[in-house]
Parts: structure tokens; C-alpha cells; sequence
């Protein structure tokens, strides 16, 4: 049984003869969060927009329920597609209070329900308090609570929240990110989340497509994107890390200057030379977490550069080859620059591409 909520099949969006979505495909199901995370000027509005139906579409489909919204010769508009809406700006009534203001699209209820509904609302997102202020005199937190409880009064199919938390500054945007997660998954809401700060998708969505120029590259669980990358430009965008040369020396192991890594061959090496065991090259990732600093370890690396985190330092490494590796190492092993340290490769599995793939 399909429950998906939201579908796009091979959606194309053009502005004259500039194409900005490709054959863009995903699908939502009930009660999850997606997110649509990527650079500036990769489409992810644009997508957006086309889903609430503020822009049309020049090929493909757009389904919501099972009932197409969007196509060449279909367009829905936006106030028949039961999808609820939170902008980057939050888009206020400055003249309303916040009570008027999440009240404000529940204009077919009777007063009784209403005032009923403003009120459990006002609960949810915590500002029972404050119903009788004005937008300017609300911190941008709380305006960003206003937002989300004007999007949520007439209990839309779809939520869909543009760049939500980019006006706030970090502390709170972490804050908000995790409460927005909980009130969505408290409500049963189905909702879809456009930004370019991966630690904002991480803390609330349960699957993530991470874009660039137009398309998806991959459409994942956070530890997939992280830990199992499809292609090097979402190996390169999601967390940090840095690429070592490797040589496959079976189809469950790569060599690399730091030892030798346990896993599954990438299959493009597996196509490309029929068989493992030839001596392939490849280019494998290794991530910050990766590199273990280790006193008694013979492998000695010299420290370039450091990054202090509070908790911890990120350290960038400098090889014996002068490759250069990332290492995330707890702040009271506070070394200079300059300084050689010992580590060790503590990689689980191998993530690596060969050397002829561009993307």
C-alpha cells in the first residue's frame, strides 16, 4: 500500500530557456520530515515553490494524496492543495497580535471553534503568554513559533518550511530546529524543510536530498549521506573530510597510506576493472573521526593547521607523502603547529570512488 503524501516524478522547471530543475524525483511519506539541502542557486526554492504551487512546472508530475497537483497541462493553485507554508522572513501581520496572527486563515470556523483552536495552538508552540503582542515585540524565536502555529491552524496536508531558522543566530537555530522536530512529530505532521545548513536538516529531517544544479544526488537517512555517499559532491558537501589515494587489493579491501581498510569495494571500481585484485586506484574518504590520535602509534603526522572546538580540535594533518588528512581530537590535547603527533587509522568502512568519476 503506497502512503506516500508527497510525490514528484521527473519534475522539470524552466524560466524561459534556463532550466533550473532536472527530472527531479522524491517521495514523502506520511508523518515524515524531508529536507531539501544544498548550496545557494541549486533549486531547492524553486522545488519548494513548485510544490505549493506557486510556480508551475514545464514537465513531469506533482502528487499529493495520490491526486496529481501539478503538470504541463494541470495546475492546481496553492489555496486548493491543503499546504501550509512558513517563510524565511515569517511573513507577520505587524498590525495583529500573535493570537490574531495564527488565527488568521481559520476565517470558516465558528468564534467557539476558533478561539478553541488559537488557543491549543498557542500551547504547542509554547506562547500562551504572549497572545496579546505584537509581531515587533516578540523575540525573532518567538516569531519564528508564530510562523509555524499560522501554517499549522488549518491543519494542512503538507508543511512546508523555506530557510525557517536563517534570521536566528546559531544557539537558537539549534534550539528551534530540534523543538520545530517534535512539535511536527507530536502533531503528525507531514512537512518538508528547504535549507543550505546540514546541521539544521540533520536535526530535523528523517530523510534529506541533497541537491546540486537542479537535481538530487542522493535522497538518504543523515548516516547514509554521512557514512555511505553516492558521488563525491555529497561526500564533499555533507561533513568534512579529505580524499586519500587508495589501491584495491581485493573486492573487501583498499590500501591506503595509513593501513588498510576493511569494507566493500565501491562497485564503479568492481565495473569498471571486471574484477578487484587488479590494483585499481580509487580515492577514499576519510572523515575527521576517522583519524585517531594516538601517543604510542608509529604513524606520526605534523599538525598544519587547528581549528579550537570547545570540546574538541580539529586538527588538519600533513603525511609522510604530504597528503593531507582531518582529525577530531578531544581539546586537552592541545598540541602546536608544527608539531608532529601519532595516530591511527580507526575507519569501520571504506567509502571511495574511483579515480574517473568527476561528480
Amino acid at each position: 500500500m503506497n502512503t506516500a503524501l508527497l510525490q514528484l516524478k521527473n519534475v522539470q522547471q524552466a524560466y524561459g530557456k534556463q532550466v533550473v530543475i532536472h527530472d527531479l524525483s522524491l517521495m514523502l511519506e506520511k508523518g515524515n520530515i524531508g529536507c531539501l539541502l544544498g548550496p545557494s542557486g541549486c533549486g531547492k526554492t524553486t522545488a519548494l515553490r513548485c510544490i505549493a504551487g506557486f510556480e508551475p512546472i514545464s514537465a513531469g508530475e506533482i502528487l499529493l494524496n495520490g491526486v496529481c497537483v501539478s503538470r504541463v497541462d494541470l495546475f492546481l493553485p496553492p489555496e486548493q492543495r491543503r499546504i501550509g507554508m512558513v517563510f524565511q522572513d515569517y511573513a507577520l501581520f505587524p498590525h495583529l497580535d500573535v493570537a490574531a496572527n495564527i488565527g488568521f486563515g481559520l476565517h470558516r470556523l465558528t468564534r467557539s471553534e476558533y478561539a478553541r483552536r488559537v488557543s491549543e495552538l498557542l500551547n504547542i508552540v509554547q506562547l500562551a503568554g504572549v497572545s496579546k503582542k505584537y509581531p515587533h515585540e516578540l523575540s525573532g524565536g518567538q516569531q519564528q513559533r508564530v510562523a509555524l502555529a499560522r501554517a499549522l491552524a488549518p491543519r494542512p496536508d503538507l508543511l512546508l518550511l523555506d530557510e525557517p531558522f536563517s534570521n536566528l543566530d546559531v544557539s537558537l537555530r539549534e534550539r528551534l530546529s530540534m523543538e520545530v522536530r517534535e512539535i511536527l512529530k507530536d502533531q503528525g505532521i507531514t512537512a518538508i524543510l528547504v535549507t543550505h545548513d546540514q546541521a539544521e536538516a540533520f536535526a530535523i529531517a528523517d530523510e534529506i536530498g541533497v541537491m546540486c544544479q537542479g537535481e538530487i544526488q542522493q535522497w538518504d537517512t543523515a548516516f547514509n549521506l554521512y557514512h555511505r555517499p553516492t558521488n563525491r559532491f555529497v561526500a564533499n558537501f555533507v561533513g568534512q573530510g579529505m580524499f586519500l589515494s587508495g589501491k584495491v587489493i581485493n573486492a573487501q579491501q583498499v590500501e591506503v597510506e595509513l593501513g588498510v581498510l576493511n569494507g566493500e569495494i565501491p562497485q564503479q571500481c568492481k565495473s569498471d576493472c571486471d574484477q578487484c585484485g587488479k590494483g585499481c586506484m580509487v580515492d577514499v574518504l576519510l572523515r575527521p573521526d576517522d583519524i585517531v590520535h594516538d601517543d604510542s602509534s608509529p604513524l606520526q603526522a605534523t599538525i598544519i593547521h587547528k581549528a579550537f572546538r570547545g570540546a574538541e580540535i580539529l586538527y588538519t594533518l600533513c603525511l609522510a607523502s604530504g597528503a593531507k588528512v582531518l582529525s577530531l581530537v578531544p581539546s586537552h590535547h592541545n598540541h602546536v603547529i608544527g608539531e608532529k603527533i601519532g595516530i591511527k587509522l580507526e575507519a569501520d568502512h571504506v567509502v571511495a570512488f574511483n579515480k574517473s568519476m568527476l561528480k
